[in-house]
């Protein structure tokens, strides 16, 4: 039985057992559930820890750990919103590939939406602008460049994918500028750009019926799924070979090779296999959480070698 059939049937006994507060109760923690929901807070929490771990990495002399919270609570903060405003612009192709979604099943409104996005946007610059000058220079720019993506921008093949996963290593250059030592972050922020690349790809398969239904010219789109493919294996392996750089030129130690060799990789390679049998959506939306769960493991091996 799924929640909604619960909460729908819920509701319906509380209106014939008239327990009116009970019930307001329900609908507040509903609309709680949505407004938490629409930004996505898996992806909120990985980019917190993604500017925490990259503050780290880069720390070298004084630093002050409030300006670390600051600048993960903002970027965090700005994900959220960036996820909101793209629901906001494809609030119609949800309704074909995200149903559930809380704008395309109607559990929010729009202006709601529209409001809580905004906020977001101002609360994270506002706080950035506490940190530094680079930081808050950075927090505008992927305002900014979020806010295009949504609106134009991905709908034109590959810019779209490029530019969410620049803004992707851009948040480890972020977390760098924080603690005033952004160089050591540079490497981290290509092994994401790589990989959150391939799941940008990956996503675009999974939306093609919704796409192709709205005009949205995505590579997939154009080019069909198998040629997505064949272009996802091939920045999958310049990935597993910009993994051997850090060690081989003693950037990181035999932590980071250890933890590269027995499950990044391997979990690239398990990927590409699945990939290549099954372009199903059940599957893709499976192989999309494993890039991101070794995004994370990335983020360990790192942490480990640094």
């Amino acid at each position: 039985m799924s929640v909604s059939f619960f909460y729908y049937y819920s509701i319906k006994f509380l209106k014939f057992t008239g327990h009116k507060n009970l019930l307001l109760l329900m609908n507040l923690l509903s609309r709680i559930t949505s407004f938490i929901k629409i930004t996505r807070p898996i992806n909120v929490l990985i980019t917190f820890c993604v500017i925490v771990i990259a503050a780290i990495i880069c720390i070298r002399g004084e630093y002050v750990i409030s300006k670390i919270l600051f600048a993960a609570i903002a970027g965090a903060s700005t994900a959220g919103a960036g996820n909101i405003i793209n629901d906001i612009f494809d609030l119609e192709i949800d309704k074909i590939n995200k149903p559930g979604r809380p704008l395309a099943a109607g559990r929010l409104k729009l202006n709601e939406a529209l409001g809580l996005y905004l906020a977001l946007v101002i609360f994270s610059v506002a706080l950035s602008a506490f940190i530094n000058w680079p930081a808050f220079l950075i927090e505008v720019f992927t305002s900014i460049a979020l806010f295009l993506y949504s609106f134009i921008l991905k709908k034109v093949v590959l810019i779209g994918n490029l530019l969410i996963s620049f803004l992707t290593g851009l948040a480890f250059i972020f977390g760098g500028v924080t603690v005033g030592h952004f160089q050591y972050a540079v490497i981290p922020a290509i092994f994401a750009f790589l990989i959150n690349l391939l799941r940008e790809l990956v996503k675009d398969m999974e939306d093609l019926k919704g796409d192709s239904q709205k005009g949205v010219l995505t590579f997939p789109y154009k080019y069909g799924p198998l040629l997505t493919k064949r272009l996802i294996f091939i920045f999958t392996f310049i990935l597993i070979l910009a993994t051997f750089y850090p060690f081989l030129f003693n950037i990181y130690g035999i932590k980071y090779f250890i933890v590269v060799m027995v499950i990044v990789n391997p979990l690239l390679i398990y990927f590409i296999k699945k990939l290549f049998e099954n372009d199903s959506l059940k599957n893709l939306n499976k192989l999309s959480f494993l890039l991101k769960l070794n995004m994370m493991f990335g983020l360990i091996a790192i942490y480990l070698g640094n």
